[in-house]
């Protein structure tokens, strides 16, 4: 879909800003760099011709940045197909875990050390209160999504989690969480557990001089009460899949959301969650605006999707399907070539002609960054071929 405003070109616009500006560092550049060349001749590209009429269009290449708002439609939509597998007939609970703003400048100077830190206490968290048999007594599963961002673009860390409704007992047998699928576990068990694990592990952090934890900060986040958000349970799978289809690969603001541009300032539209979610209108300047947008670029391979227990790649392997035998379901998984059909197919998007409306438009011929050849050599090609 095409959108009036969007960020990368935004970013092409003020590039030249950008560069002199003392706002960036190289890490920032070289990605805002990549959102400029999306979908332009400096990535190459290959032309489209129809099989029947020989219509053709010019495609350019996309930079595949994850941090690229008009990069993540199709792997959003074959993630969610290849999740679908993976689905049991049992609630499913949302459980956020969200770090304190004074953790903000740990966040900004230590990025891949708090953020995993963050995984790793939730993570624990869970499995401890999934352990214990006054909750569960079980082996549970969950996947858990980063996100960095506020509805303002400012850094605001927390994590989405995903957990079905019970797990594996001792016995190898699936077992359901005590409250009659109403909620999962204590949620004012779960903050405080969250705080104690999270606060022991930038202790860890300190010892090992990973990081500088000072007293004043440590003061600050033990008087802190942190939060932890126990969303009722899903109304089924499918509810599940709409949540993943809006928020798995979510960068920290979408297209639709900007509403106007000049050469100084960015408009665009956010929901004031203090306010019972009303949407406002925020004006910013235009490099104020990117350097919101730069605070949520991850480290390098970080992965901000993560499977853990019954959920992660073994527990997939080993527990799921004979899971979803023993629950009275058998879902087939699709193959690459059918979940990539399945995926233009959500997102509506076909490849008919829109000249002659019978044939196929096919890629034919490839180019590189000198740009497209000339129109008389692509009908000269189209026409040998």
């Amino acid at each position: 879909m095409k959108w009036k405003y969007t960020v990368n070109q935004i970013i092409q616009e003020q590039w030249h800003n950008i560069q002199q500006s003392r706002k960036f560092n190289s890490f920032e550049l070289y990605h805002l760099n990549q959102l400029r060349q999306c979908r332009t001749a400096t990535l190459g590209g290959h032309i489209n011709a129809c099989d029947q009429c020989g219509h053709f269009q010019i495609a350019y290449n996309s930079c595949r940045n994850r941090h690229c708002p008009s990069c993540q439609g199709l792997k959003r939509e074959e993630w969610i197909i290849r999740q679908e597998a993976n689905l049991l007939p049992v609630p499913y609970f949302h459980v956020v875990f969200t770090l304190p703003a004074q953790l903000n400048g740990l966040c900004i100077a230590h990025p891949r050390l708090i953020y995993s830190l963050l995984f790793r206490s939730a993570q624990q968290t869970i499995k401890a209160f999934a352990k214990d048999p006054k909750f569960l007594g079980a082996n549970t599963g969950m996947t858990a999504v980063l996100h960095t961002w506020g509805q303002n673009l400012c850094l605001h860390p927390h994590l989405h989690c995903i957990i079905p409704g019970g797990g594996i007992d001792g016995k190898g047998q699936w077992s359901p969480t005590r409250s009659e699928g109403k909620y999962l576990f204590p949620r004012n068990a779960l903050r405080k557990v969250f705080k104690g694990k999270f606060l022991d592990g930038l202790k860890q952090l300190a010892k090992q001089e990973a990081i500088v934890f000072s007293h004043s900060l440590k003061e600050q986040l033990y008087r802190k009460k942190w939060v932890v958000y126990a969303k009722r349970p899903f109304a089924g799978p499918k509810a599940v899949i709409e949540y993943l289809g809006r928020y798995t690969h979510k960068v920290a603001i979408s297209n639709f959301r900007i509403k106007s541009v000049s050469p100084s300032h960015v408009s665009f539209e956010w929901k004031d969650y203090r306010k019972g979610g009303k949407k406002e209108l925020m004006t910013l300047p235009v490099l104020e605006f990117l350097r919101r947008f730069c605070l949520h670029f991850l480290p390098d391979r970080f992965q901000r999707i993560r499977h853990y227990g019954i959920l992660s790649s073994r527990g997939r392997a080993c527990h799921i399907p004979k899971l979803q035998l023993f629950l009275g379901v058998h879902i087939l998984r699709p193959s690459k070539e059918q979940i990539r059909t399945k995926a233009l197919d959500r997102m509506k998007i076909n490849n008919a002609c829109p000249c002659c409306k019978q044939g196929t438009m096919r890629p034919i011929l490839p180019f590189g960054r000198d740009g497209p050849p000339d129109e008389n050599y692509i009908l000269r090609y189209i026409t040998k071929t």
